[in-house]
């Protein structure tokens, strides 16, 4: 897959470089055009999952934005306004992630989630235990975490 990777990027560069302008927007077009000219001649490229990993990608960013501003807003409203909305818990989650990296990945983004905080995983690398500020209903956040997590793992495997 990272023969993929590679070969995209150097595309994208390619594509700025025809254009003389190295800007963000020349170098997302020249992506996803190198991307389509990939797709179009996998069947000359040796088989990989790369053409599945890449649009999971997208939506698992567009998914964890759209978590991120949702969170934002609830704190930012919460510390904007006289009434205090906050039910912190310590949550005792029990993970499906196996890897280190998948454990870090998963911890590393619910701590980037205004709200919530990772703060140890077990000795069997089993269980995460996350601070949530909004955790009124344990099942609730619980099912939260769970749909990160399956999105996650969905993308790394």
């Amino acid at each position: 897959m990272s023969f993929y990777i590679i070969i995209n990027l150097f595309l994208a560069l390619a594509w700025a470089a025809l254009l003389g302008s190295f800007s963000p927007q020349n170098l997302l077009f020249g992506y996803l055009l190198g991307f389509l000219v990939l797709f179009l001649s996998r069947r000359a490229l040796p088989q990989s999952k790369y053409f599945e990993k890449v649009p999971k990608g997208v939506v698992f960013f567009l998914f964890f934005l759209w978590e991120l501003l949702k969170a934002s807003i609830r704190v930012a409203i919460d510390v904007l306004s006289p009434k205090h909305h906050m039910r912190p818990r310590v949550i005792a989650y029990k993970m499906k992630a196996h890897t280190q990296a998948e454990i870090v990945l998963l911890s590393n983004l619910l701590t980037l989630t205004p709200g919530s905080l990772s703060l140890d995983v077990s000795s069997d690398h089993t269980v995460l235990y996350v601070h949530s500020i909004y955790a009124e209903d344990e099942e609730k956040a619980i099912a939260g975490l769970q749909q990160l997590e399956d999105k996650l793992l969905d993308l790394l495997r």
